[in-house]
Parts: C-alpha cells; sequence; structure tokens
C-alpha cells in the first residue's frame, strides 16, 4: 500500500472520502448525536449497525468493532 491510501479517511455517516479543503457536511442527526455512525472511517465500506436503548455497536468486516461506549456516547 502506498502511503496516501493507508493516510486515507472517510466521514463515518456519508461514507464519503474525505480530502483537505474540501466541505464534507455531516448529517444534523448525527451531529446531534442521535445517528450511530453507519461507514468505516478507515475504508469507508458499509459497517453491521446494532442499535440498543442504551447505544449502539458498529462492525467493519475489515477493522472491528465501535461501540457507542468507547466513543463516550453512552
Amino acid at each position: 500500500m502506498t502511503e496516501s491510501t493507508t493516510n486515507e479517511r472517510y466521514n463515518p455517516y456519508t461514507g464519503r472520502r474525505l480530502v483537505e479543503g474540501v466541505e464534507d457536511l455531516t448529517p444534523a442527526a448525527a451531529s446531534l448525536g442521535l445517528e450511530p455512525p453507519r461507514f468505516c472511517e478507515h475504508c469507508g465500506r458499509r459497517m453491521i449497525v446494532q442499535i440498543s436503548p442504551d447505544g449502539w455497536w458498529a462492525k467493519c468486516s475489515r477493522h472491528g468493532v465501535v461501540d457507542s461506549i468507547d466513543a463516550k456516547l453512552r
């Protein structure tokens, strides 16, 4: 892998690649903390998301699980 692909980041709510100097708007519900991430921020793949009354978890097939406890959102 080249250095540019290892440093790529993706918007966890839209799945779009983040480009320096280009604004990528986050949906309003996500900004308010009402929406869990749907895409992996490392690779942009769609994640499996499970929502429960006290939080959520999201799993990328390549990068593992992100939990709202880890993100301090519970």
